[in-house]
């Protein structure tokens, strides 16, 4: 269970040693040979669930014998945002949230998404022979997360809110030892500053909203002010900014990270590049000139999918999320207290040969037909918990690769340049590429 107190935390979140969470995990797997292990995180015992079992076990059984849950530190934070709510809460709030990210609903912002992709290379690619890729992709996911969650233009507004979430995103899932200078504090420092900066983005909203200047339908933020649940009730101004929080924090870091090594493996892998140039050309070319994006574009981007979910197989943005068992149960021949903290992890089955053949193998085909079995390929979860922003994420990454490839070949300035898990992948040097535009 490791040190006193501290336990194995460090390990688990990546900050210590070379293998990140992702050899940490594979290790003690391999040492216990075991379908679940026990460590300990935060102060907290945590047992992790190993393989397609482990994930179908963990997504079955919400409000059964375990609900959602994420350490203390980081439910204080979130508050009433849908990642930390449970029971009849987190249905509606789920219901809310899904109507609005539906691909039904998606669809009328295709267009608006290409805009901001291409207006985002016009800004900060274009005339460039270096680019961060890091920094820059982050710059365009937030963007993109500002405009259809709560309409927030201009580029000096964006930057203040991004700069309070790069404190808060550093310090999230840290010890909450109340000491000033920590990153933890600092991090909820942050989180109330980006709160209270939402709540005046609301306040104005409503205003706008009653007096016609602002659609019900504009954004999420609009959406969830002026829509009821089933039961004929309206999500509280806390809920609402708690939630847009949630929203920006997905949209800021995992589909960043996401990206961040898309394009590091099309950098190293000038194969599956060149197919999805191929791809993108063909639909480029079955459109007017500057004629924006649609849906029926994004469907016929299967290859650049592929190879995408092969990424996310490899190098998930997010390493996995945490459940709490609220009654002593049985597991694969152990015994699981009540009030323990369960752990499912992406790694535990996407690198395990027995699903996936080969699994150091960077194969896009594995994704060609019905796709891997059920509960192996994990990067959004699963059941009635899985991310409700998956389509949303589809269509963002799809997008931006679209208007990327079809303009730009690059290669590695460090070639060896170290990728760490903080809480989610980082790049040491914010992956410094030289931009080639196709002439």
């Amino acid at each position: 269970m490791g040190w006193p107190l501290i336990g194995e935390t460090l390990q688990f979140i990546g900050a210590v040693g070379s293998k990140g969470t992702e050899g940490f995990l594979k290790e003690k797997a391999q040492k216990y040979g075991t379908e679940v292990f026990k460590i300990s995180v935060l102060g907290r015992p945590l047992a992790v669930f190993c393989g397609a079992a482990g994930n179908k076990f963990l997504f079955s059984n919400e409000n059964r014998v375990l609900v959602t849950t994420w350490p203390p530190s980081v439910a204080r934070i979130f508050g009433s945002a849908l990642n930390i709510a449970t029971g009849d809460h987190a249905k509606r709030t789920r219901k809310l949230l899904m109507a609005f990210l539906k691909p039904e609903a998606l669809q009328k912002f295709v267009s608006q998404m290409d805009l901001v992709a291409r207006e985002h290379l016009r800004t900060h690619w274009n005339g460039k022979l270096e680019v961060r890729a890091y920094d820059m992709l982050k710059v365009y996911a937030f963007a993109l997360a500002c405009t259809l969650f709560a309409s927030i233009e201009g580029e000096e507004r964006r930057a203040e809110l991004s700069a309070l979430f790069k404190v808060f995103l550093r310090g999230l899932m840290g010890l909450d030892l109340k000491i000033p200078g920590t990153r933890h504090y600092k991090a909820k420092n942050a989180a109330a500053a980006l709160k209270r900066e939402l709540m005046k983005e609301l306040e104005e909203r409503r205003v706008a909203l009653s007096e016609g200047r602002a659609s019900p339908k504009q954004d999420l933020l609009s959406y969830l002010l002026t829509t009821a649940d089933d039961q004929g009730g309206y999500m509280s101004d806390t809920e609402v900014v708690d939630n847009i929080l949630l929203m920006l924090f997905a949209g800021h870091d995992t589909s960043s990270s996401t990206l961040l090594m898309v394009v590091k493996h099309l950098a190293e892998k000038p194969y599956f590049y060149n197919e999805i140039l191929k791809e993108q050309r063909e639909i480029a070319q079955s459109k007017k000139k500057e004629e924006l994006l649609n849906w029926e574009d994004l469907r016929k981007m299967k290859y650049t999918w592929n190879v995408v979910c092969e990424v996310m197989r490899v190098s998930p943005s997010v390493s996995g999320t945490f459940r709490r068992s609220i009654t002593d149960f049985n597991y694969a021949g152990f015994h699981i207290p009540k009030d323990w903290t369960l752990h499912w992890s992406v790694y535990t089955t996407h690198m395990m040969a027995e699903y996936f053949p080969e699994p150091e193998k960077f194969d896009p085909s594995r994704f060609d037909g019905a796709g891997p079995p059920p509960y192996t390929y994990v990067p959004f979860g699963g059941g009635p918990r899985m991310c409700p922003g998956l389509e949303f994420a589809r269509v963002e990454i799809l997008v931006l690769l679209h208007n990327l490839v079809r303009n730009y070949k690059w290669e590695l300035i460090f070639p060896d340049e170290k990728i760490r898990m903080d809480p989610m992948p980082v790049a040491e040097k914010g992956l410094p590429i030289h931009v080639h535009p196709h002439q």
